[in-house]
Order: structure tokens, then C-alpha cells, then sequence
């Protein structure tokens, strides 16, 4: 799966880099049509402490599916995006079978 990740106003480490690659890689475990991904990284400008924003868009075929979510790291919200569109992926394989 190709993966793209793109940081808004700074510039990624390889670490990060690294883990949200390997996060996002085991969404294509779960849908075999998925073929490849945006990732957009980006800091809001809020007071708020949990300003960190990972944006995730899954590409299917004919279809695509998006997660956006806020944290303190930017890790927190690649999780928690990974996980809401795990769900997506399953629902979205629900419905293909029937």
C-alpha cells in the first residue's frame, strides 16, 4: 500500500514517520482492496492542550474513507484515526458481501 504523509508547517521525524507507517499498513490486513492512503499532520491553534491532528484518507476502489482526530501527540491521534476507520474498513467489508 502506498502511503503518503504529509506535515503542515513542520517537518516529520523518522521515528514518526515510521510509526504511523506501520499503523496505517495494518488497515490493508483488513480490506484487501485498499490501495493506499493520505496522511495529514498537522498542529491546530488552539489553547487547547490535545492540538495534534492526524488526518487519515483511505483509498478503496471507487470509494474512499476518512478518520480525523485530535490528541496530545500526534501518535494518540494516529490511533485513534486508525482505529475509527478499522472500523469503517469492516463495516465497508459488511456491506460488500452482502
Amino acid at each position: 500500500m502506498n502511503i503518503k504523509i504529509n506535515s503542515v508547517h513542520f517537518k516529520t521525524d523518522q521515528k514518526l514517520d515510521s510509526f504511523i507507517e506501520k499503523k496505517v499498513q495494518k488497515l490493508s490486513a483488513i480490506h484487501e482492496g485498499v490501495m493506499g492512503s493520505d496522511v495529514i499532520l498537522k498542529i491546530d491553534n488552539s489553547e487547547n492542550r490535545e492540538n495534534k491532528v492526524a488526518e487519515i484518507r483511505i483509498l478503496l476502489k471507487g470509494e474512499e474513507l476518512f478518520a480525523k482526530k485530535q490528541s496530545k501527540t500526534f501518535e494518540g491521534a494516529t490511533d485513534m484515526a486508525v482505529d475509527a476507520l478499522k472500523k469503517q474498513l469492516e463495516k465497508h467489508k459488511e456491506r460488500f458481501k452482502k
